[in-house]
């Protein structure tokens, strides 16, 4: 394939991307090599039934995670969460893939009972979007209680100009489908090896699933 040839791929596999993400359908998307190497399966977080969940847990296997805009997050008041943790394993925290970790805290919405079920994990998710829409720090504390069972996300406050994570890239995702600055991401995982699915395995199980995947760096090339 020529390069003018891959260029088409790739613009047409970031406008399939976002075309899914608009009708609430998931993506795959691959970081990049020389990063975490990770393809993660990727939703609007308004689209997450509880099916959704179950899909992600059986079929991904990693840690199913909310990303929100700093904006939002900044609304809502949400920390970083090696910031506030007052104990020693927060410090000399050096990351080989990245600068910084993006985890914030962990919710659950009040109405959910323990909070791990896959209707418990869709609600809460679910409602962390309706919250984005208009992020109100009193109304989100009166809607949700930490610690929980849903992983937040803090995206860097330039997006991909300051991070290239799949927090940044799936929240461009969003943007890109006009959706709420809320995405959900969860790490594909190889059953036999138990490390992080290869990209090759990961595009055969998008083309079994009739799922798009996108490799981070055409989403970069796009939107960054």
């Amino acid at each position: 394939m020529s390069r003018s040839e891959d260029a088409a791929v790739d613009a047409d596999s970031v406008a399939d991307a976002v075309a899914a993400f608009a009708r609430g359908e998931p993506v795959l998307i691959h970081d990049a090599a020389d990063r975490e190497g990770e393809t993660d399966l990727v939703y609007p977080a308004g689209a997450v039934s509880p099916e959704a969940v179950a899909r992600m847990r059986n079929d991904a296997g990693g840690l199913v995670c909310v990303a929100l805009s700093d904006r939002v997050a900044d609304a809502l008041e949400l920390p970083f969460m090696q910031e506030v943790l007052d104990h020693p394993t927060a410090a000399d925290h050096d990351l080989a893939y990245d600068e910084r970790s993006s985890f914030s805290l962990t919710v659950n919405h009040r109405d959910t009972f323990t909070g791990i079920t896959d209707e418990d994990r869709s609600l809460t998710i679910q409602e962390l979007a309706a919250a984005a829409t208009d992020p109100d720090p009193e109304a989100f504390s009166d809607a949700f209680r930490s610690p929980g069972h849903v992983h937040l996300l803090r995206a860097a406050p330039n997006g991909l100009s300051d991070r290239e994570g799949h927090t940044e890239l799936a929240l461009e995702l969003a943007d890109a489908a006009d959706l709420p600055e809320a995405a959900v991401v969860c790490e594909m995982l190889d059953d036999e090896t138990g490390a992080a699915l290869p990209p090759a395995a990961a595009r055969a199980y998008a083309d079994r699933e009739g799922l798009v995947y996108v490799e981070g760096a055409s989403l970069l090339e796009r939107f960054d």
